[in-house]
Parts: C-alpha cells; sequence; structure tokens
C-alpha cells in the first residue's frame, strides 16, 4: 500500500462531516492547516449555523449544509443525501474529498466516485452502534447492511485513516477494506495542547465530570452507578454530567436524566460548546465507554491536566497508562468504576501528579498540530 503522490498546486478540498459543530470541534486544526497551505476548503455537514459558519469563515473555511440524518436508517432519506451529494459535487469539482464518521464516509465515498472526484479519503472515527452487540436479528441485519454501505463507500478511497489498531483490525477481519487503499494510524483528532492549557486542580468539593453524548455505550448508566455508590461513602462528592439526549437509539431519555438529578446523583448541565470552564471546575474525568475511535473528552482532560479514569476498550485503552495518567478499569462495571474514584479521594496528591503526567502525554502524542500534519502529509496537502 503505497501513500498518495503530493500535489505540485494548490488544491480544492471537501470536508464531509455528519454534524456542523464538529467541524469547528473536531476538525479544526486540520481544515485550518489545510487553508494555511493556500487549500480552498469547503466543509459540508449537518445542522449548521451562523455561528458555524462564522467560525469556519475565520478559519479560511467555506461551508455548505449537507443534507443529512446522522443517526437514522430511512433508505429513501439516506438516498435522497445521496443524490443531492452527488449534485453537488459534480458542481463543486473538488480535487479531493475527505470524509469523517459513517454517514459521511459511506455516502461521501459513494458520491465522490460517482461525481469522479480525483482522490478520495476518508476517517474511521469509531464503529458507532451498530457495531456493539447483535442480540437481535435487526441488529444483525443493520450490521450486514452497514458493512456492505462500508465497502462501497471506501472502495474507491487512496487512504483511510483509523483512530486506533482495534478498529482498523476490525475492519481487516471483516473484509472492509479496498487492497489499494494506504491505511493510516492516526493519535485521533489530536488536542489543541494551547487551546486546553494546564489549570490548577479546584478547590472545594471533589468533583467528577463525564462529557459526552448521553449513550448507554458511552457508559452513562455506569458513571450514575457510579455515582450512586460512591456518594453512599462520601455524600461531598459531586458529579457532573456534560452532553446531551442524542437521535441514536442507544440514547437515554431526558426523563431518566431529569430522575437522576432529582434523586441527587448527578449535575446535569446539558450541552456545552467550551468545555474548558467546567473541566477547570473538576478534579477527574470519567469516561466508562464501551468503544471508541479516540475519546476527544479525554484528551482535552489530559491536555488541561487532570487525571482520567475510563475503560480498558479499544480506543480509551491508547490514551492512559492505568496508574499513570489515571485509571483503566473494565467497561460495564461501576464498582470498579468506585473503587478508582475513591482511590484519587484519599489521595489528592496522586490525583495531581497523574494529571500533570497526563499533560505531558498529551503534549508527547496528542499535539492537533502534529496530527494534521500526518494527514495532510499522506493526502498529498
Amino acid at each position: 500500500m503505497v501513500a498518495p503522490v503530493s500535489a505540485s498546486r494548490p488544491q480544492h478540498v471537501v470536508v464531509l462531516g455528519g454534524w456542523a459543530p464538529s467541524l469547528i470541534l473536531f476538525r479544526g486544526p486540520l481544515l485550518q492547516a489545510m487553508a494555511a497551505r493556500g487549500h480552498r476548503v469547503t466543509a459540508m455537514a449537518a445542522d449548521g449555523d451562523d455561528r458555524v459558519r462564522g467560525e469556519l469563515a475565520a478559519l479560511g473555511v467555506g461551508y455548505e449544509e449537507l443534507p443529512l440524518e446522522r443517526a437514522g436508517t430511512d433508505p429513501r432519506r439516506d438516498t435522497r443525501t445521496l443524490a443531492t451529494l452527488t449534485h453537488r459535487l459534480r458542481a463543486l469539482r473538488p480535487d479531493v474529498v475527505f470524509g469523517y464518521t459513517i454517514k459521511p464516509v459511506i455516502y461521501g465515498g459513494i458520491a465522490a466516485r460517482l461525481a469522479r472526484v480525483p482522490r478520495r479519503f476518508a476517517m474511521v472515527t469509531g464503529l458507532g452502534y451498530t457495531f456493539q452487540g447483535q442480540e437481535s436479528l435487526g441488529r444483525r441485519a443493520l450490521l450486514g447492511l452497514v458493512e456492505r454501505l462500508y465497502r462501497a463507500g471506501l472502495g474507491g478511497c487512496d487512504a483511510i485513516f483509523f483512530q486506533n489498531p482495534d478498529d482498523h483490525d476490525e475492519f481487516a477481519r471483516r473484509r472492509l477494506l479496498p487492497a489499494r487503499a494506504h491505511v493510516e494510524l492516526v493519535r485521533g483528532s489530536g488536542v489543541d495542547l494551547e487551546h486546553y492549557g494546564v489549570a490548577p486542580l479546584p478547590d472545594g468539593p471533589p468533583t467528577f465530570l463525564y462529557i459526552g453524548r448521553l449513550l448507554r455505550e458511552k457508559g452513562i448508566l455506569d458513571y450514575v452507578e457510579m455515582a450512586r455508590r460512591v456518594r453512599a461513602r462520601r455524600p461531598d462528592a459531586r458529579f457532573r454530567v456534560v452532553g446531551w439526549v442524542d437521535p441514536n437509539p442507544a440514547s437515554v431519555s431526558r426523563a431518566d436524566v431529569d430522575r437522576w438529578v432529582g434523586d441527587g446523583l448527578i449535575e446535569y448541565l446539558g450541552e456545552l460548546r467550551d468545555v474548558r470552564p467546567v473541566l477547570a471546575a473538576s478534579h477527574v474525568l470519567v469516561l466508562p465507554s464501551y468503544r471508541e475511535g479516540t475519546p476527544r473528552s479525554v484528551l482535552e482532560a489530559m491536555s488541561m491536566s487532570r487525571p482520567v479514569i475510563t475503560t480498558d476498550v479499544p480506543g480509551c485503552r491508547e490514551t492512559v497508562v492505568d496508574g499513570d495518567g489515571g485509571f483503566l478499569v473494565p467497561a460495564r462495571d461501576p464498582d470498579a468504576l468506585a473503587a478508582a474514584a475513591e482511590r484519587l479521594l484519599a489521595d489528592p496528591a496522586l490525583a495531581a501528579e497523574m494529571g500533570r503526567r497526563g499533560r505531558a502525554r498529551a503534549e508527547a502524542l496528542y499535539d492537533a498540530r502534529k496530527v494534521a500534519a500526518q494527514m495532510l502529509g499522506v493526502m498529498g496537502l
């Protein structure tokens, strides 16, 4: 497998995402690096607004709304998305298309082939709901369909980026990767080390924080049970949640969240565009996920010098060295989460030292500028 040859002139690059705010949150440094190198960049995603357009424009990036239902499975809507995207790519005539997350990778890849875009790239940011358990006939049928769509979407790619080796191995085992494509492992999206600067641990009661969509597969139920166990022994401990109820079928409901708040288990802060203040006001980040690509919330916490409790699963286990910058515990195990939390509660100096080590690891491995440079090198940009 050979990486694409570098282009000798500025390119028109179309970047496809599923959710417009993620273009800034997760791809901002990459988009900025593309524009800084003289390339024309058009970003396309769903749910854009004036704020997103303005933030992208400040990076030198244009924006077009993509009619995409991120979590839906209606084939008629997805067919319309594919037709619209193919039409727009034919009109834009880009040199390069890069898609990330499931539907932009699948339908972006197919549309780019139909529109005869010369160079095509994709990033697998995680396996998502479809791959996590096939306990029902419907889930198995959906997985079979998604596998066929992935083969079609990835079939014309020049290179495919993975955020952890387990996801690559899963795709290879399922024969989803085209033989001709270059495969590159990157360290997630990286993190802006200056934007997420070191913050001292706060005074006040010990505060744990969950950041992410409120999905069962993200471990939100385990986090709540962890809070129940720890607060039974340490009622001064606080457990905060930042995130949103998602259209994904695996999401908990707002009624669930309200019940947990009413029971005094968690404080719910809703969705936040800027998580730095709440990270600075917390002592420990907790992500009990069942599988990730590379969890951005963990990188942000490490960059701000916060210890992390996360699970020993693909994507998470690559970020934290157990006992160094935090703790790795088994998935689906609230008791193990609670035990790790109580170790940090018993030794505040350990939490501070783990935070310092996490920051050093972020500096060494997860600098967003380095990740962007690696990706642009592979894409010939």
